[in-house]
């Protein structure tokens, strides 16, 4: 059954090219969520204070990646503990969140986070919210470092290299 996460992590580009080489994850897009305008642009999000979060829509095959599996690789390229920045990126939109469209998930993320937080050291900041909203972001973000391979981001290589196939 495929199913859909919102993910936001900081920077999209990153987050959503290491989302996308997990087994099991079979679409990913890049897009703004959980802000307070309708339709926003990049320029929103960056300069305007639209509240959205940078956000990868991910859906996945349940069967082949489960959801508590599929949080566990995307809290190791997240700092859980740093509010409104990871990496060099800094401010709201740059939060971390797990926002869900089905209710049903809840549960499963809130132990997820409850997980977390025995492993590490800190306070985990990691927004835990039904899906307000979200909108796709532009097309040139989409797929942002397989088009451009030197493109920036505060996700490690060896991180991608963790589920390509040699």
């Amino acid at each position: 059954m495929i199913k859909q996460i919102y993910l936001a992590g900081g920077c999209f580009w990153g987050v959503e090219k290491y989302l996308s080489l997990i087994p099991g994850v079979v679409k990913t897009e890049v897009g703004y969520a959980n802000g307070n305008t309708v339709s926003p642009s990049y320029e929103d999000v960056r300069y305007n204070n639209s509240g959205h979060a940078e956000t990868v829509l991910v859906e996945y095959d349940e069967e082949r990646i489960p959801l508590p599996r599929l949080l566990e690789f995307f809290f190791d390229v997240i700092d859980p503990t740093s509010l409104n920045r990871q990496g060099e990126d800094e401010g709201i939109q740059y939060r971390t969140g797990i926002y869900f469209a089905n209710g049903a998930d809840r549960e499963t993320v809130e132990a997820s986070i409850d997980a977390l937080k025995k492993q590490i050291t800190g306070t985990v900041v990691v927004e835990t919210k039904p899906l307000d909203n979200y909108y796709p972001a532009e097309e040139y973000h989409q797929k942002y470092l397989d088009k451009n391979p030197t493109g920036y981001c505060h996700i490690g290589q060896d991180s991608f290299c963790r589920f390509t196939k040699t």
